[in-house]
């Protein structure tokens, strides 16, 4: 396919220019550049062009929960929500602990061909945290998995979590922790604080997730490690993160858009679609962790899509589900709190929205620079637009969304995998 992006601003500077994407690469930017005649040509008229989108943090559901979500309907709501690469975590049924899983994950990701699919390893059997998982023939198996996470459980054990990061040094690997200390956790609701003690919600604390932080920092450091904490949510673990690569600890850390955006006023509402592990925090959690964002601190946005059936979120506040939907709603959310606010311009979008990840997941020919020879994995965006979230107009099979009704800035107009167009204007192609 042959593409020719008109009147486009890479990473939103300069004047527009046109870019011509063939053979699945970038061919040729410059101005007024004649589109060959079978060229599918995208008006951008001084839209923002960023490299792909990459999210480290998708809950895909496939295989065993295919009533919430499927591969293929996750992949388009990453191709519209201007994704070109999403990582399908572990906690599917049977779990992805093995090669078999994860290599019929990253079949079916490739079948959907919306985006690359790349599934998330187990780091212990069955997520029960009593043994490691088959770390290197996932490794070695045709999905090469470069991630590991038990996510939504922790790795509790400190044995355990220490035999996976030297482990993972030999192959190369990230391990992705679920910062939770379980002890601390036990029956727990909401954001320990005022406000959980006024409504009657048994509370979580800061603590659980900042000392297994810490700790496997600490850990990470001893044995060479590559060590990723998965949602980041208080104040506190920023500040164990500043500390930890102070001291040239290899840890990296991604946030959620909605922990960058809701905070636990919302528990008045006793609304199970506001329930998310970890829970949401109090406003200046929030303000810490753009500010961690912001300086580098934390290294990337990652959507933690996780979308669930009717029965699993219109119930009582202690037999629901936690999650939320992220894909198609994650850039908004960055341009409202992020952009907007000066935090961040078009360039640190691309950064923790595409380039960091990428490096992170080890994904090369992914959060690319915009230029000719590189692979045409892009985004554009139209930063002036606005559109009203409507959880039943979203691609997911599941309508869980915290933002329904919300009016958000940002739109994606256009997204290319390797140089053909996935989405456009809100239609998967």
């Amino acid at each position: 396919m042959t593409v020719l992006i008109k009147g486009a601003r890479p990473y939103g500077e300069g004047e527009p220019v046109d870019v011509l994407v063939t053979g699945g690469v970038l061919a040729e930017i410059g101005a007024r550049i004649a589109a060959p005649e079978d060229a599918e040509v995208i008006e951008a008229d001084g839209q923002v062009l960023l490299p792909g989108f990459v999210d480290l943090h998708t809950h895909l559901r496939e295989p065993g929960r295919e009533d919430t979500e499927t591969i293929a309907t996750g992949s388009a709501a990453a191709a519209l929500g201007g994704f070109t690469a999403v990582f399908a975590m572990a906690n599917t049924d049977p779990v992805a602990d093995n090669a078999v899983i994860v290599e019929h994950v990253w079949r079916r990701g490739r079948e959907a061909g919306l985006a690359d699919v790349h599934p998330v390893g187990a780091v212990t059997v069955g997520l029960k945290g009593e043994r490691l998982a088959e770390l290197g023939t996932m490794a070695a198996s045709e999905a090469g998995v470069r991630v590991f996470s038990d996510d939504g459980h922790c790795v509790a054990d400190p044995l355990i979590m220490r035999r996976a990061l030297e482990y993972s040094t030999a192959l190369g690997v990230v391990i992705a922790q679920h910062a939770e200390e379980p002890r601390l956790t036990v029956g727990a609701q909401a954001h320990e604080g005022e406000r959980a003690s006024r409504l009657g919600y048994s509370g979580w604390p800061a603590s659980a997730e900042e000392s297994i932080v810490a700790r496997d920092c600490i850990l990470a450091k001893h044995a060479g490690a590559r060590l990723h904490v998965c949602h980041v949510s208080t104040a506190g673990t920023a500040d164990v993160l500043r500390w930890a690569k102070a001291r040239d600890t290899q840890v990296s850390a991604e946030v959620t858009p909605h922990h960058l955006l809701l905070t636990d006023e919302r528990l008045a509402t006793y609304d199970p679609v506001n329930k998310v592990n970890p829970p949401l925090r109090a406003e200046s959690d929030v303000e810490r962790l753009r500010a961690a964002l912001a300086d580098g601190t934390i290294d990337c946005v990652a959507t933690d899509h996780a979308p669930h059936a009717v029965q699993d979120k219109d119930c009582e506040w202690a037999a629901a589900r936690p999650g939320m939907l992220g894909l198609q709603t994650a850039l908004s959310i960055v341009v409202h709190t992020m952009v907007r606010t000066g935090l961040l311009d078009w360039r640190g979008v691309a950064k923790v929205l595409s380039e960091r990840p990428a490096e992170i997941g080890g994904l090369p020919d992914h959060g690319r620079p915009i230029a000719v020879g590189e692979p045409a994995n892009l985004t554009l965006v139209d930063p002036d637009a606005e559109w009203t979230v409507r959880g039943h107009e979203l691609a997911s099979v599941a309508a869980n969304t915290p933002y329904e009704g919300m009016r958000l800035p940002g739109v994606v107009n256009a997204t290319l995998l390797r140089g053909r167009i996935t989405c456009r204007e809100g239609k998967i192609s």
